[in-house]
């Protein structure tokens, strides 16, 4: 990453130079893919690991390559290639170790326990009838070899779909060589198929639909000889480019470009390892690939689809122990939430406490007679439609409901829009927030009519209203009935449906009006504090930190004497720990059992301190090209279990926890090994007490 200087004497308002953001996204994803080697983790979960990595990678290339690819062919002038090659060689590196990690240890790993991937050489005769049979009656029906040739040229392949390229000897039917064709395999196939115990051996077996494919492709060409043949993948470019100032529909020119998305512009192209250079070479030059562009994998060209592998494999003791999320401690035995939150605020830990307790905030609304009005912002709900149906209930039950829905959710638009168009049928009034920005705050709120007044209860939270990925990502919520904040959070969903000015704040900080003013004067007032020689202190957990001016504010701070420990579980661009320049600064990065979602700011400047919790990352794009909403977190009791969960506990991991080194690379903690790190001891800790 970056090199540090070697400064000498006071380097007091030097800023060093910034971590390159690419290189530290890969740099995240090397970290997740030490859980693949971990032995103590269970060997389905290595494997599950190796497959998010994989996935993880497809979404970098896809949203961040486009340019280092325009870069190297030449597409602007004067533009730099040289980002290109540093991110394909870091890349390369990680992938051959992922491969070497799945053919050398997991599937003999995965073999000494009866669960056996074959490989057409290692099928019986039994087994080999049996995949024929399958071929020809599941797989052969659906495929369509095309020929290449003037009149056909290389025909277009969809983003991260499975192909197969020949080639081949002999004439075809008209007489002509032509040598190369392609097979398309349709993503209705599985990619994983398991033998039937009337042919399998002992334990489980398996075949790749890859395999069953490339032991039948002859069967595709009569009268020709398959002289060489691979197997490939085309990344795409797939960051959808919607003029919403030109688009006069937004909902129509997205579902356009969705359709659209599959043939983009290539950056990435996958082969078998044993590919021919003829063959690799044609392929990159029909995509317009740089060399850089093109990996050979051994293995299946798309570990992702091992998932279904693992789904398949099943086995409890091969996978972690389920844990058992809590339904919130403040909530347990209490009849009613809206008049519990009467008399407190309810802070929910995910995944230790369960997701249930939002969503019995949100049904005890839709059922009370006395509610009249429900609003909600939607950014990723899943394919799980418990809140959207309490939803369509409450238009049943007459009440107003306002869904907020931000069709532009990178990779869930086409899911958004399907939600929008379901919720408008029903009578739900839906818009879509602000032209140019996206709304990716977290807000619930309720409406209720009590004597001869109303009032509102809210929910606030870091993470989606998604209920499968508040079983896997660490988020924090909070439920008020705080009569400023709700009050807030109506003024906020009035200015999104409106576009009226929005209004001033009583407690919410709301990008892209005063969040990011707001984070920089904290970090001031603490910078100052510390120039007095007065107790300072920023602690900040998130997902990414890139946004330049708060890293400028950042460095000043710890020049300054602030103590700042940052805990950033992905991209960080400042480097901590340089000599006289950012020593004062701690990075680390917590990689566990669960995605690390939370986002925590903490600063203390003398006897003043601010605890906030927040649906943005330090990123420009959440502090200006999004809606983004920080909240205070104000009862005493609450900000201590904040501080300790989220905060503490993770600055004191010395198990899942990896620190930043001055040259922006990560040393895992000393400690890795069999004992807790902070989730775990977390979800032991909720789960005693749940019990």
């Amino acid at each position: 990453m970056a090199t540090p200087a070697s400064p000498q004497g006071d380097q007091t308002g030097i800023l060093p130079a910034l971590l390159d953001r690419d290189l530290s996204i890969l740099a995240f994803n090397e970290r997740v893919l030490d859980w693949a080697r971990r032995k103590h983790v269970p060997l389905l979960e290595r494997l599950r690991y190796l497959c998010i990595v994989s996935s993880n990678l497809d979404e970098f290339f896809e949203v961040r390559m486009a340019s280092h690819v325009e870069a190297a062919q030449g597409v602007h002038a004067m533009a730099d290639t040289s980002g290109l090659q540093r991110i394909a060689s870091r890349a390369h590196a990680m992938v051959d170790e992922q491969y070497r990690l799945y053919n050398q240890i997991l599937l003999p790993a995965l073999r000494k326990q009866g669960i056996r991937l074959l490989s057409h050489g290692e099928r019986t005769a039994a087994q080999r009838r049996w995949v024929q049979t399958y071929f020809n009656h599941e797989v052969k029906p659906l495929l369509l070899p095309v020929g290449i040739d003037p009149a056909h040229p290389l025909p277009q392949v969809a983003n991260k779909s499975l192909n197969f390229i020949v080639h081949l000897r002999g004439k075809d039917a008209f007489g002509r060589h032509n040598e190369i064709a392609i097979v398309k395999v349709p993503r209705v196939l599985p990619r994983v198929i398991a033998l039937p115990k009337a042919v399998a051996g002992r334990g489980q077996d398996f075949v790749l639909l890859s395999s069953v494919i490339r032991a039948h492709l002859a069967d595709l060409f009569p009268g020709r000889e398959v002289d060489a043949f691979s197997q490939f993948r085309v990344t795409r470019h797939s960051d959808l480019a919607v003029d919403e100032d030109d688009a006069g529909n937004l909902r129509t020119a997205l579902r356009k470009g969705l359709q659209h998305r599959h043939y983009g512009q290539a950056v990435r192209l996958e082969v078998s390892s044993n590919c021919s250079e003829q063959l690799s070479d044609f392929l990159l030059e029909q995509l317009q690939l740089p060399a850089q562009a093109l990996f050979r994998v051994n293995g299946p060209v798309n570990l992702v689809r091992l998932m279904q592998f693992i789904d398949l494999a099943a086995q409890p003791q091969l996978l972690f122990e389920p844990c058992r999320a809590e339904l919130p401690q403040q909530l347990r035995g209490v009849p009613s939430i809206l008049a519990h939150l009467r008399k407190q605020d309810v802070l929910i830990h995910q995944p230790f406490e369960s997701f249930e307790g939002v969503i019995g905030f949100l049904r005890e609304a839709v059922r009370d007679p006395d509610v009249l009005a429900i609003k909600q912002t939607i950014y990723r709900t899943g394919s799980d439609p418990v809140m959207i149906d309490l939803l369509r209930e409450a238009v049943r039950r007459g009440k107003e409901v306002t869904a907020v829905v931000e069709l532009k959710a990178r990779f869930d638009e086409e899911a958004n829009i399907n939600w929008a168009e379901q919720l408008e049928a029903i009578g739900v009034q839906v818009v879509y927030g602000v032209v140019g920005l996206k709304t990716h705050a977290k807000m619930l709120l309720v409406t209720r009519r009590e004597g001869r007044k109303l009032r509102r209860y809210g929910h606030l939270s870091t993470g989606n209203y998604n209920p499968r990925t508040a079983r896997l990502y660490t988020d924090l919520s909070l439920l008020t009935a705080d009569s400023l904040i709700t009050s807030d959070m109506d003024e906020l969903f009035t200015h999104l449906a409106s576009q009226n000015p929005l209004g001033p704040m009583n407690k919410l900080l709301v990008a892209p009006f005063d969040l990011h003013a707001h984070l920089l004067r904290w970090i001031g007032q603490a910078t100052e504090a510390a120039q007095q020689g007065q107790d300072s202190r920023i602690i900040v957990k998130m997902n990414a930190l890139t946004d330049q001016a708060l890293i400028e504010a950042l460095v000043h701070a710890g020049q300054a004497g602030v103590s700042v420990d940052l805990i950033i579980r992905g991209a960080c661009m400042l480097p901590a720990g340089l000599p006289g320049l950012t020593d004062r600064i701690r990075v680390r990065s917590v990689i566990g059992r669960f995605l690390e979602h939370s986002r925590v700011f903490y600063f203390r400047a003398n006897d003043r301190q601010a605890l906030y919790l927040s649906s943005a990352d330090w990123m420009s794009r959440n502090m200006m090209r999004r809606i983004e909403v920080a909240w205070p977190v104000q009862d005493p009791t609450l900000r201590q279990r904040v501080i300790d969960e989220c905060l503490l506990a993770y600055l004191h991991d010395a198990c899942d926890a990896w620190s930043m080194t001055p040259n922006g690379n990560y040393l895992p903690s000393t400690g890795v090994g069999p004992m807790p790190g902070a989730q775990q001891a977390l979800a032991n800790r909720y789960m005693k007490q749940g019990q």
